[in-house]
């Protein structure tokens, strides 16, 4: 009998918050006439260290720079094998550290994220262990800690437009990340971040209606029901937990959560991460649920046999029983349950075609 290879644990990796930290250091260590480590380590914010090799070091009169290549261990990052180069100068006695985006690193444009408009897209945490590593670079050499560091990631500008980051009003680039220094693989806290973030400057906008979808299509379906524009539009995607607990702290009036039908039916059963991985459709329940609300007896015995969520719709629309609207009902009012009184919750179910096939209004 062959046996199955065991599972390798997956890999850990570095936020570019982490990346760009560790190239922060090199840089600083040769500015101020120590030369430039490498392997070069860093502080993690939760406590430990990680070293880095040096990809770049480059020594000017009057500035130094050097870079890693960021390893994002075996999560889907976009990022995962860039460039993040840190250049850094001196700035006048008293002036401390401040922060400038090079080629591609974004530009906050709008208000309601952490960092205001006009700043560069490099989050509070990294800043701060930036900060905290051109302290500790200074002090080994008896230099003031004044410095201006500008993180730049080659290419960054166009894996920009992979991300949520246009949306958001992060303009030229991507942003420097991370809130632990490590990258959890498939812990998509990257994604959740930006929806939390989105909500933010829809609130910052004074934004009163949004919509949350699980894909494309049903944003799209969404988007031309009632004539949002993108800073609405929140990418929800299977998170839709993450999504309606963020709104219960920072409510918005008005939520249209739109997706197809097996992960609205899927939010109805209860669930709250709709990815297939970490949930699935219960064919049996739907059928109850079905039949409790007057399904004919073939109809519920089809829906436990099927074989997908698609096939349970056709199954439904053909026996002319409106199985999309008493889901949407259903998974409004789990929605409801998650998000609190002040959010007013709509669902809408759309077919592959982009098509409106089920709906629970809730105006």
């Amino acid at each position: 009998m062959t046996r199955e290879p065991e599972a390798r644990p997956l890999r850990r990796g570095w936020t570019t918050g982490a990346c760009a930290t560790a190239a922060t250091r090199a840089a600083c260590s040769a500015l101020f006439g120590l030369g430039f480590p490498d392997p070069v380590t860093i502080r993690l914010p939760r406590g430990g260290t990680a070293s880095f090799a040096l990809a770049e070091k480059h020594r000017e009169p009057d500035a130094a720079s050097a870079a890693v290549i960021k390893d994002a261990g075996d999560d889907p990052d976009v990022t995962h094998g860039c460039l993040v180069r840190a250049t850094v100068r001196r700035n006048p006695r008293g002036a401390g550290v401040t922060f400038h985006a090079g080629p591609g690193v974004g530009t906050v444009t709008r208000p309601g994220l952490t960092i205001p408009p006009g700043e560069p897209a490099i989050n509070p945490v990294p800043r701060r262990m930036m900060r905290d590593t051109v302290a500790e670079a200074a002090a080994a050499a008896g230099e003031p800690a004044d410095v201006a560091i500008t993180i730049a990631i080659p290419g960054g500008e166009d894996l920009a437009a992979k991300t949520l980051n246009p949306r958001l009003g992060i303009l030229g680039g991507l942003s420097i990340l991370g809130t632990t220094g490590i990258v959890v693989p498939f812990s998509c806290a990257a994604w959740i971040h930006s929806i939390h973030r989105g909500i933010d400057v829809a609130r910052a906008a004074g934004l009163e209606h949004v919509a949350a979808a699980t894909g494309s299509t049903s944003e799209r379906a969404v988007q031309a029901l009632y004539g949002l524009g993108d800073l609405a539009l929140l990418d929800m995607g299977d998170f839709a937990g993450g999504t309606l607990k963020y709104l219960r702290r920072h409510p918005l009036p008005r939520l249209s959560l739109a997706g197809g039908f097996a992960k609205i039916a899927k939010l109805a059963q209860g669930h709250l991460d709709l990815h297939s991985a970490r949930s699935r459709l219960d064919h049996a329940a739907l059928a109850a649920f079905a039949a409790a609300r007057g399904a004919p007896e073939p109809l519920a015995a089809a829906i436990e046999e099927a074989n997908t969520g698609n096939q349970i719709l056709t199954l439904a629309d053909e026996a002319r029983f409106p199985l999309a609207d008493l889901v949407a009902e259903a998974a409004r009012a789990v929605s409801s349950d998650v998000a609190g009184p002040e959010v007013a919750i709509e669902v809408i179910v759309v077919d592959r075609q982009g098509r409106i096939v089920g709906r629970a209004p809730a105006w």
